[in-house]
């Protein structure tokens, strides 16, 4: 009498790699999440006189400049993509690398944007949501950071990364991405519609 191996038994089936979808499920709930956040924002916007309340406006330079690097290291992240892609892991890993120092540099500037706005979260409703929005926005952006920092580390090890294995890389990419196009519209509305 033979046995069967558990190869035997259920056969050499591969089952498909479900981590990218897996992510990007993740992703959707995390945008019904600041839609949710976004909404009522937007209704206590429009249910209040005015907005925000005398003594807690925003500066628009120091988040415009982080505007600017955190979308621009969208781009520097797709070039770490594409050179995997081609087998460049040298390339791959200097475009995470600098990724990683924008990223960096945007969670600076919002930490001292926090530290010389004036009020705190429980000045008004308005701090409130600003201070909830943006931080959990900020926290999202740090996830991304470990996520790109852990890409950096396990690239080191011989043959992790190639043109034909590279999902880590890319579910890094694509997670910030989300963090960009949050930021984007986080931005337009707290940032840009209140000039308004």
């Amino acid at each position: 009498m033979t046995v069967a191996t558990p190869s035997e038994h259920h056969g050499e089936e591969h089952h498909p790699d479900l981590r990218v979808p897996g992510l990007l499920t993740f992703l959707i709930s995390e945008s019904l999440m600041f839609g949710g956040f976004f909404a009522t924002y937007l209704f206590f916007r429009g249910t209040t006189a005015v907005w925000p309340p005398e003594g807690t406006e925003v500066e628009l330079l120091v988040p415009t400049i982080n505007t600017i690097i955190l979308v621009s290291s969208s781009f520097v992240i797709h070039f770490g993509d594409v050179a995997i892609k081609k087998n460049d892991l040298a390339g791959m890993q200097r475009w995470y690398k600098i990724t990683a120092i924008m990223g960096a540099i945007f969670l600076l500037g919002q930490v001292y944007e926090y530290l010389t706005l004036g009020y705190g979260m429980t000045a008004n409703v308005f701090a409130n949501c600003f201070y909830l929005i943006t931080g959990f926005h900020g926290l999202h952006v740090f996830v991304g950071l470990l996520l790109i920092l852990g890409v950096l580390k396990r690239s080191q090890r011989p043959g992790h990364y190639s043109a034909s294995k590279h999902t880590g890389i890319e579910m890094a990419e694509i997670y910030w991405h989300f963090v960009d196009i949050i930021w984007i519209v986080l931005f337009s509305l707290l940032y840009i519609l209140n000039q308004f």
